[in-house]
């Protein structure tokens, strides 16, 4: 009986089905084993060359038949050696596909697109297995598989896997046909087309027949901040570097802008002079204008130059890639920095403006914006106009000139003003409708009587409408003939209906003065008329001063008597307390400025003047009857004064 060596029946347990451990052959460990197993067999006298030279598999059955006794079946056990026998086919499949992967690696093979899952795309490469190609492997930029069932495709073979199928290299294939191609591309510096597949760590990544990194620094001439924008678009780029072991290719964008700039620059440079007009594309808005590319050179068309008009922003204008005309205002070839305009193309409209928009002519025009004291209108293309609040209606009843218009409302108005220097017109739309102030001198002469309701209280006064956006002004001074009135409050409440006098109208100022104190008689006028110097009158002292006390000497009326006027007879001083009641001789009188001079001393003087006539009147009649002819005396007119008491 043959005993099969160590090796070989290790191999049969590797082999056997029931073993839980899948894994490939080792050919270095295996062929060996089945070389010593044929090698302490004895040889056949008549084997041939042929025989010799036969399998392995051949020779151990043949070995085995040959040292196995006639009377040994009992004892072989027949379905280990069926096991072995497969174990011995398994291995040969197994050398012949590493042999075919070892054969095909490094060279391309043609294959068919039979399947794709989600891992892999399922190649037909004449083998006894599919190869499989990672699906990440065959994506365009848009995550897109590029092959398609029944597509022809080259691969690579890699390896068998353990699960089953030959891993093969698409990307391997790819850059075996290209590499030669891209090998020259970099040595004689020329540019390659390729497409932005996907964004990676640090920049790009380029299909360019095999996938190469473009760093982000290499993208464009400035620092560009969202790469995202360039996936999917096809750039032209140069090899900057390559490893063909590792099979890494490095590309560069920059570097052949860099050298188109320098060409459009020197171009552009021959031609570019003050005054000179160029054709350039908008790269850039910032708020305060837009970048213009000259070719290699940027300048800079500031809003200002935008436009003869008022821009709030440049995209009002222009947008990022237009193509636009544009005149060299000023070049500084040291700062290499250039000063464009837009608006320099066309003649200023302002400088016919006073020909074209006379004053009082109507012109219509649209509203661009709208703010708290007006509404600006173009009239034409870089020509506006200001319509102020107060132009705007007759009344004064308009908040915000947004009530009345909008931007963009098309508006008929009047020019009221036109200056071109400053670039001002003035507008008014109220004149285009009936002036009510006009015929309110003749609607409301002075003196008469109108009804009207509080609108506002102010310091200085009250306002009173009378009728639709015409309101009157009461002043404070005209509010009351008798009290002084320090605010209207004090008098009048908001929303009140009351009657006043009309005292005048001045429609070129639109003011309407009203009085309501003129509903009632002057109390001034009534006492100037009944009174004169001289007149002694009862008043009540009110307040008093350093320099005098002021005296109710009528409903209404007061008047002032001085310090050096509030002395008794004899020249006494007499304090006056408010509230006292005295009598007071009227030493002065101004009607205009309504004051009235009041003293306490003068009725004083003239009661000791009474007295005298009294005792003189007294002693005329007692004389006649005395034998005494002597004269008065003070003496007398004293003891007459006590003899009274």
């Amino acid at each position: 009986m043959v005993h099969l060596n160590p090796g070989a029946s290790s191999m049969v347990d590797v082999l056997n089905p029931d073993y839980t451990e899948s894994k490939p052959l080792n050919t270095e460990l295996e062929t060996p084993t089945l070389e010593a197993a044929a090698a302490t067999a004895e040889p056949s006298n008549h084997s041939t060359d042929t025989e010799a030279h036969s399998s392995p598999v051949a020779t151990l059955n043949a070995e085995a038949s040959a040292h196995e006794p006639a009377s040994s079946d009992e004892d072989y056990d027949a379905a280990s050696m069926e096991d072995f026998a497969a174990a011995l086919e398994n291995f040969d499949r197994e050398q012949a596909a590493e042999a075919a992967a070892q054969a095909y690696d490094e060279n391309i093979v043609a294959g068919t697109v039979v399947k794709l899952t989600e891992k892999h795309v399922v190649v037909d490469i004449g083998l006894k297995s599919e190869g499989l190609i990672p699906i990440e492997q065959v994506l365009d930029h848009a995550g897109q598989p590029r092959l398609q069932i029944g597509d022809p495709v080259e691969v690579v073979v890699e390896r068998e896997e353990a699960e089953g199928g030959f891993l093969v290299s698409y990307d391997k294939a790819q850059r075996h046909k290209v590499w030669d191609v891209i090998e020259q591309a970099a040595n004689e510096k020329t540019a390659v087309k390729g497409i932005v597949l996907s964004r990676v760590k640090g920049g790009l990544t380029v299909d360019i027949g095999i996938k190469a990194f473009l760093p982000g620094s290499q993208v464009e001439v400035r620092p560009v901040r969202n790469l995202d924008g360039y996936i999917g678009q096809e750039l032209e780029v140069r090899v900057i570097k390559l490893n063909k072991k590792r099979g890494n290719v490095v590309v560069s964008r920059k570097e052949i802008l860099e050298e188109e700039l320098t060409s459009k620059r020197s171009l552009t440079l021959e031609h570019l002079e003050e005054g000179s007009v160029l054709t350039g594309t908008v790269k850039n808005l910032t708020d305060y204008g837009a970048f213009v590319d000259m070719g290699g050179i940027d300048g800079l068309l500031h809003i200002t130059d935008m436009s003869w008009g008022r821009l709030t922003h440049p995209r009002d204008l222009v947008n990022v890639g237009d193509e636009i005309q544009v005149k060299v205002l000023k070049f500084d070839k040291d700062k290499q920095r250039v000063s464009l305009g837009f608006k320099q193309l066309t003649p200023d409209p302002w400088l016919d403006a006073t020909e074209r928009y006379p004053i009082g002519a109507h012109v219509r025009g649209r509203v661009l914006s709208v703010t708290d004291y007006g509404a600006f209108v173009e009239l034409e293309q870089g020509i506006e106009g200001l319509v102020h609040v107060s132009e705007m209606s007759w009344s004064k009843r308009l908040k915000h000139p947004s009530k009345l218009v909008k931007p963009g409302d098309e508006v008929e108005t009047v020019v009221l003003s036109v200056n071109p220097t400053d670039r001002r017109i003035s507008l008014g739309m109220k004149q285009l409708q009936e002036n009510p102030w006009e015929q309110l001198e003749d609607k409301y002469p002075a003196g008469t009587v109108v009804e009207g309701r509080v609108r506002n209280l102010t310091d200085f006064g009250a306002f009173i409408e009378i009728e639709d956006g015409i309101d009157g002004l009461v002043h404070v001074s005209n509010l009351s003939w008798t009290k002084r009135v320090k605010h209207p409050s004090e008098v009048l409440k908001k929303g009140e209906k009351l009657k006043a006098v009309v005292l005048g109208v001045e429609p070129e100022n639109r003011r309407l003065s009203l009085g309501i104190k003129q509903l009632q008689p002057d109390v001034w006028e009534t006492f100037f008329a009944q009174h004169r110097v001289g007149d002694v009158v009862k008043g009540k002292v009110l307040r008093s001063a350093q320099f005098g006390s002021f005296v109710e000497i009528a409903e209404g009326v007061e008047g002032l008597c001085h310090v050096s006027e509030a002395a008794d007879q004899h020249g006494a001083p007499v304090k006056l307390e408010a509230g006292d009641e005295h009598d007071f001789k009227i030493i002065k009188m101004n009607q205009d400025e309504k004051k009235v001079g009041l003293s306490l001393r003068a009725v004083g003087e003239e009661a000791s003047r009474a007295e005298v006539e009294s005792y003189k009147e007294t002693y005329k009649g007692s004389a006649a009857s005395s034998s005494s002819s002597s004269g008065t005396t003070l003496g007398d007119l004293i003891n007459w004064k006590r003899s009274e008491r």
